[in-house]
């Protein structure tokens, strides 16, 4: 028998709530307050954030399971063949905003949709999406490689062709238009995964269940090496800089936040990817040789951190 969507929605929940314990024992100071919402049109949440924590200066852990009619804006960008249909979203997403600038700024999102039409009780079409990227402040090559040599090992666990095709969807997708840079290191962006091609619902959630379950050890590996770090107030000034561009991407670019907003999702768990604080300096350039200047020339497709 195929997975259904309670079954799904609730492995997301526990999937958020050992997330945030895996965090706040990797953070040592601050704890996620707990926030459960109701969306009007159907389903709604529970948002976890933290703020002013030992590593975290702010973050969010939030599941969702949402319903209701599907909006015209989303029935023109999938092309339904009938306007009169209903959809259900479910999943986890989390942005990690650190005090440090030595530790990186982290994303993750890991969610199932389906399509229902008006008066059928069953889902004619569905797909799970998601994927985990890396913004750091000042790019170490060290941190990327293992970051990525991580995504790659849960990838080839279900499929040798997820992390190539999956990497090169992260950097186009990550990709701030406007500043013609990536907003960080990339990672594995995947969207659209259907039963085909051999791959059944069950695999595919299998898949996704993996990268959701690699997210806390990762970032927790990645924040016990930076952590201790020294950086001075020029770090704290770039820091904001970079915090700006990730502000951008979020508010011009990023679909999420798009769909979050146009099926009355609840604003403060959309917005709660923003930073506490975020600065804007005309016409910056770093100075030339500079730990700036480097990640600036990192920012960009095509780099391969697995070789």
């Amino acid at each position: 028998m195929s997975i259904n969507r309670e079954e799904i929605a609730q492995w997301f929940r526990g999937l958020q709530l050992s997330i945030c314990e895996q965090l706040e024992q990797a953070d040592g100071r601050g704890r996620f307050m707990q926030d459960e919402w109701e969306r009007p049109g159907g389903g709604g949440g529970r948002s976890m954030v933290i703020e002013q924590g030992g590593v975290i200066e702010k973050g969010g852990v939030n599941f969702s399971a949402v319903y209701g009619k599907t909006p015209e804006a989303t029935s023109k960008m999938l092309q339904l063949a009938s306007a009169d249909t209903h959809f259900f979203a479910t999943g986890v997403s989390i942005v990690l905003h650190p005090h440090s600038p030595r530790v990186p700024i982290i994303h993750m999102n890991v969610r199932y949709f389906e399509i229902v039409p008006e008066g059928a009780s069953e889902a004619t079409t569905w797909w799970f999406g998601g994927g985990i990227d890396l913004t750091p402040h000042y790019v170490n090559d060290d941190d990327a490689r293992f970051f990525h040599h991580e995504m790659k090992r849960v990838c080839d666990k279900h499929h040798v062709g997820y992390y190539p095709k999956f990497k090169l969807w992260a950097d186009d997708y990550f990709f701030i238009k406007h500043r013609n840079e990536t907003r960080g290191i990339g990672g594995i962006f995947f969207d659209y995964l259907k039963a085909e091609n051999g791959f059944t619902k069950q695999s595919r959630f299998d898949f996704v269940k993996d990268v959701g379950s690699a997210f806390a050890p990762t970032y927790v590996q990645l924040i016990n090496k930076n952590r201790s770090l020294p950086f001075g107030e020029r770090e704290k000034q770039w820091q904001y800089l970079r915090r700006g561009r990730y502000v951008e991407f979020n508010l011009v670019w990023d679909r999420g936040t798009k769909f979050g907003l146009e099926t009355d999702g609840r604003t403060e768990s959309i917005l709660m990817s923003l930073p506490p604080q975020a600065n804007w300096k005309y016409n910056h350039q770093p100075e030339i040789g500079s730990e700036e200047a480097r990640t600036l020339s990192l920012l960009k497709k095509g780099i391969d951190w697995v070789k």
